[in-house]
């Protein structure tokens, strides 16, 4: 029997980052992937996604530029090329994350694990004892029980990044971020994109104003958006939705993940009260004291970053260093479509439920000098405030590089900062960061351009 401090369960972004932190503190760690190296997030999920919408925005800018004097022609689109991209840019994370074992002397075991006992994991017939074990195991596609889907041939996120060939007609039920990001990179590729959502609108999760914008943006592409959906049946053809068929030959069902608790279910582990999600205290601890866990599985945000923290705080907490756990209003959330749409903390029905004098402004790009010249003038600048303390309770920012813009906002609330830091930061000029100070300043009632 091998004998480890840590035996991290699942190799994706929380597993990984949580293992090479034990090494970091000197402890011997094993991690056992069944699938690839990476996890969902960077085989068929974030990263592949993210690739792909890539070829979208390049294709888009194609568009534009014909409209403004640049004069070029689209001779064909080489999906082949598109995905040996891809997969390149996978390989790459792929092994960067196989030298961290290597540097970091982690033993990485191919297989599937079954938990024997609290402190034993066994791989292929072969007994691993540990002090500790971490489940980082993750989640798998939801496919909802819609009549006729068991007969039909549909993808999930996890086999759509194995497609080598562009469909004709994509349909995807789900109306959520990956929904919308996949929809957003078919369609420039010429891909006629169909999205059926069964809740009252798409991308319910976000501000009801990014919303309205992406629905816009959706719509001037050509994707058609089908919201309240009533699904009767699913054939190897179309779906039917309230009695009128829509054609496909190929269907994406992205409706969410839910939890893999396999392991879980070995040894009895404690879940929540609704029975979904694996029960955890302030450290990531399990009902089994020497178990952790983290990532889907635990339920929260399902987003690598996230699972990341939690791998890195459960780790300390196991070796001596317990700090609080992931803070979710400090969570950046992202959408990466054009424009891209970020946000952090409370919402702004949130915070009025739950602060008194609650005060929000919202600033547009549509008069920033960067944005106007960059003809990126879709989107705003949201925060969110109260007036007692200017606290920042949250904000919301759509438009380009919004995903990286929405961290300027979160570094000054991390630090204890409040709205009077942004006001009185000074923003170059041009960028579309200026907006940001736009925002804070016209909290104060100052605002030059508002």
């Amino acid at each position: 029997m091998t004998n480890y401090d840590l035996i991290v369960i699942g190799a994706g972004p929380g597993g990984y980052v949580a293992a090479i932190k034990a090494a970091q503190l000197g402890k011997k760690v094993a991690v056992v992937e069944k699938n690839k190296i990476g996890g969902t997030c960077l085989n068929v999920g974030c990263i592949p996604s993210k690739s792909y919408l890539q070829h979208a925005h390049w294709l888009l800018s194609l568009e534009e530029g014909k409209k403004h004097g640049v004069d070029t022609t689209l001779n064909a689109i080489d999906f082949s090329k598109m995905v040996e991209r891809k997969n390149g840019v996978v390989q790459t994370l792929q092994s960067g994350i196989q030298h961290l074992f290597s540097s970091n002397k982690i033993d990485y075991i191919e297989g599937e694990a079954a938990l024997v006992s609290k402190t034993c994991v066994e791989v292929a017939e072969k007994a691993l004892h540990a002090e500790r074990i971490l489940l980082a195991t993750g989640g798998k596609p939801f496919v909802p029980p819609i009549n006729g889907i068991e007969h039909a041939h549909y993808d999930t996120t996890d086999t759509f990044f194995s497609m080598t060939e562009l469909p004709k007609k994509l349909v995807v039920i789900g109306g959520g971020i990956i929904a919308v990001e996949l929809a957003f990179a078919m369609k420039p590729l010429g891909v006629d994109v169909t999205l059926l959502e069964v809740a009252k609108d798409i991308l319910l999760t976000e501000d009801p104003e990014a919303r309205k914008i992406i629905k816009k943006k959706l719509s001037k592409m050509g994707i058609a958006i089908t919201t309240s959906a009533k699904i009767d049946q699913v054939t190897d053809k179309e779906v039917i939705v309230a009695g009128k068929a829509v054609a496909y030959d190929r269907l994406l069902v992205a409706a969410g993940r839910k939890p893999d608790l396999t392991l879980a279910s070995q040894l009895e582990i404690e879940l929540d009260e609704a029975s979904r999600f694996v029960r955890v205290n302030n450290t990531y601890q399990t009902s089994i004291p020497s178990i952790y866990a983290i990532g889907d599985v635990v339920g929260g945000y399902q987003l690598a970053h996230v699972a990341s923290q939690e791998g890195i705080r459960a780790v300390e907490a196991m070796f001596g260093t317990e700090k609080f756990p992931v803070d979710k209003t400090s969570v950046p959330r992202c959408l990466y479509t054009s424009p891209e749409v970020a946000s952090f903390g409370l919402s702004e029905e949130e915070a009025k439920a739950q602060y008194q004098d609650v005060v929000v402004k919202m600033m547009p790009f549509s008069g920033n000098g960067k944005a106007i010249a960059a003809m990126e003038t879709d989107g705003f600048v949201k925060i969110i405030s109260e007036k007692h303390y200017h606290q920042i309770l949250g904000a919301v920012i759509v438009g380009s590089h919004a995903t990286e813009m929405i961290h300027t906002i979160l570094a000054v609330k991390e630090a204890e900062g409040t709205i009077d830091e942004l006001d009185e930061m000074i923003f170059a000029h041009p960028t579309l960061s200026e907006v940001i100070g736009e925002t804070s300043n016209s909290l104060f009632g100052r605002a030059i351009h508002g």
